[in-house]
């Protein structure tokens, strides 16, 4: 990547209100503070399904990211053709939406479409943000601290960054 090339990247999950948005927000504020931010042009999040399109973020999506003084405004929508080229890379939350966005992924588009948890620690591949939407606060906690360890990793990666 060029020293001016600004990088675009969508995070996925399923109704985009818990996981997505969450990785969204998690994902600028480390590009923030770490003096990043620049070397974004779009960090967005969109829902393989259509189901909360036009809903905030899940309520305790929302307190996790104050509790860490991470700030979160969003708009659910649904992932469409043209983010495939919108975007350099697509980041799915688990194997079921990777699955839903390779099946609507065009030829020769522009996206690097893999899962989020593919820059865990330890060079682990398609470690899954779990769905906590039926689950407790816990769920919440632990998607938190997945999206910052994988957003750092992210920008070590693929920006060359030391983080």
């Amino acid at each position: 990547m060029g020293s001016n090339e600004k990088l675009s990247v969508l995070m996925v999950c399923l109704g985009n209100i818990c996981r997505s948005p969450m990785a969204e927000a998690v994902f600028r504020h480390v590009a923030l503070e770490n003096g990043l931010l620049d070397r974004f042009d779009v960090i967005d999040s969109a829902g393989t399904g259509a189901y909360h399109v036009g809903n905030s973020p899940d309520s305790r999506s929302a307190a996790e990211c104050r509790k860490n003084n991470v700030a979160i405004s969003h708009r659910a929508r649904q992932a469409r053709p043209k983010d495939y080229d919108d975007f350099d890379y697509i980041l799915a939350m688990d194997e079921y939406n990777l699955r839903d966005l390779e099946g609507a992924k065009p030829d020769g588009c522009r996206a690097k479409v893999m899962m989020f948890g593919d820059f865990a620690d330890g060079g682990k591949k398609g470690v899954v943000v779990e769905d906590p939407y039926y689950g407790g606060q816990k769920g919440f906690e632990v998607n938190f601290r997945q999206c910052k360890v994988f957003s750092e990793n992210f920008m070590r990666q693929v920006l060359g960054s030391e983080i």
